[in-house]
């Protein structure tokens, strides 16, 4: 295989499957035609050159933005020089109006205050309390999929996004999402992803914030986004309301809104817990529900990898399980891992220089974007062996483990690392597990999947599986 991604379903081993790729930018295209193609599937914008380049400056008529796809660069704005590389405001400027002012978005004090009421909350003996919310979300997708088990093709990523949203739903507010709000989520959170591109002529050229971004896909995205937001806002009104009452449950929703900064004694009002839980919510669901799509995707056409996953997960599903019962699953993780590499849910991430920088032969001016992409870093033919082919048992192999320190972040590193990383790693082993455990998945002839890079990897016309009862 040659990393084309042009393989259809049916390669029968794990050892030699290059799951679905973006098609590469052709070679010496004018700017305005890969603008367009930027609009319509960003990856299908950038050349082929990233998957092996150490720094890459990206020229726009208007300014130039830097790629550093090299681990010691990474690093360095990540881990090393973080104040130095702010979240980018184009970062606020796409997703503002799903985010508001949540801990995703913001930077300096504002985000180190939130960080300190947030963190506590997602400390191990807290993740311990969400595992049996999860397991019943599971059972439940579990018994959603063996009623769709007739032979027809199933849209796995509807499935995937219910199961997720009703975790979270579990988790936060102790109480399981409907099958009717879970359908809406689903359907507002793709319109959203549809007319959120990751680049906007206003914010390409700098306009200020009070330039109109116009258009339909600026009036359903917004239209996406009040949807959304009014549903969780309805639920941190009423949670406040049994926090007052003295009757709340004990989950993580009651966590952070009653941990006080231990700098400043403040509280989440009302305004900033609906923005933290919009980003829960995205980070915990549409990214989660992402990994789970692809995996299911990619084990479909490794029947070899679904036998194993089987023969780990049957025994430990057969009874009662506990978070400990995940220990006896690491070649489930290490697929789970493999998906993360090859489809991290949040594929890009946007920093700002703030001073003069230097980055090998490059002079980067301040307020230059920078961008880190976890999909090339984890496809880098550098550093991984065989960096297309899904393989979980590279996971197993001692120098997997300096490629993984160097250049697998799906949850980001340094200080601004996902809060949930581990919350998000002990759902998509236990989901895909159990699913693993319960069903057989193959592939829909005619059906191939187009990553697309959106707010996270989703596919085109979504990932048709059949699904058959064990």
């Amino acid at each position: 295989m040659d990393g084309s991604g042009q393989n259809g379903p049916g390669v029968t081993t794990g050892r030699d499957y290059v799951p679905p790729m973006p098609p590469d930018r052709p070679e010496g295209i004018s700017f305005m035609r890969t603008w367009y193609r930027a609009r319509r599937n960003l990856f299908s914008a950038l050349p082929r050159k990233l998957y092996r380049a150490g720094l890459t400056e990206v020229r726009t008529p208007w300014y130039s933005s830097y790629m550093p796809n090299q681990p010691d660069l990474v690093r360095r704005v990540l881990v090393e020089e973080p104040d130095d590389f702010p979240k980018s405001d184009v970062v606020r400027q796409t997703i503002g109006d799903l985010l508001g002012q949540s801990v995703f978005v913001t930077n300096g004090e504002k985000w180190k205050r939130q960080r300190r009421i947030i963190d506590p909350s997602f400390e191990g003996g807290r993740l311990r309390e969400t595992y049996l919310p999860m397991l019943k979300a599971a059972e439940d997708m579990s018994a959603r999929l063996s009623a769709l088990a007739d032979g027809k093709p199933v849209e796995i990523e509807f499935e995937t996004s219910h199961a997720a949203a009703d975790v979270i739903f579990r988790t936060l507010f102790s109480q399981p999402i409907s099958a009717d709000a879970a359908t809406q989520v689903f359907h507002a959170f793709r319109r959203y992803q549809m007319a959120a591109p990751m680049l906007s002529p206003a914010d390409l050229m700098r306009f200020p914030d009070w330039f109109p971004r116009l258009g339909p896909r600026r009036w359903r995205k917004g239209r996406a986004a009040r949807r959304i937001r009014r549903l969780l806002k309805d639920f941190v009104e009423r949670r406040r309301r049994e926090i007052d009452a003295g009757d709340a449950p004990q989950d993580l929703a009651t966590a952070i809104m009653t941990t006080r900064d231990p700098v400043t004694g403040d509280i989440f009002g009302e305004e900033e817990m609906a923005d933290q839980m919009a980003i829960f919510f995205l980070a915990g669901h549409e990214t989660s529900a992402s990994a789970l799509s692809w995996a299911l995707w990619c084990i479909a056409n490794c029947p070899d990898v679904q036998d194993r996953l089987h023969a780990e997960a049957a025994p430990v599903f057969a009874g009662e399980t506990s978070l400990s019962d995940l220990r006896r699953l690491p070649f489930t993780k290490d697929v789970f891992r493999e998906t993360l590499r090859l489809y991290p849910p949040v594929p890009m991430m946007i920093r700002e220089a703030t001073c003069p920088v230097k980055m090998r032969d490059k002079e980067i001016a301040p307020g230059s974007p920078i961008i880190l992409s976890p999909w090339h870093l984890g496809r880098h033919e550098r550093i991984w062996d065989r960096p297309h082919v899904f393989d979980p048992d590279r996971w197993s192999a001692e120098a997997t483990r300096k490629c993984a320190r160097d250049a697998w972040i799906p949850f980001s590193t340094g200080p601004r690392v996902c809060t949930g990383a581990g919350f998000a790693m002990q759902e998509g082993v236990l989901l895909l597990g159990l699913l693993a455990a319960r069903f057989r998945f193959t592939p829909v002839p005619g059906h191939l999947p187009e990553p697309m890079a959106h707010l996270t990897v989703r596919s085109r016309n979504g990932i048709w599986l059949k699904i058959d009862p064990r």
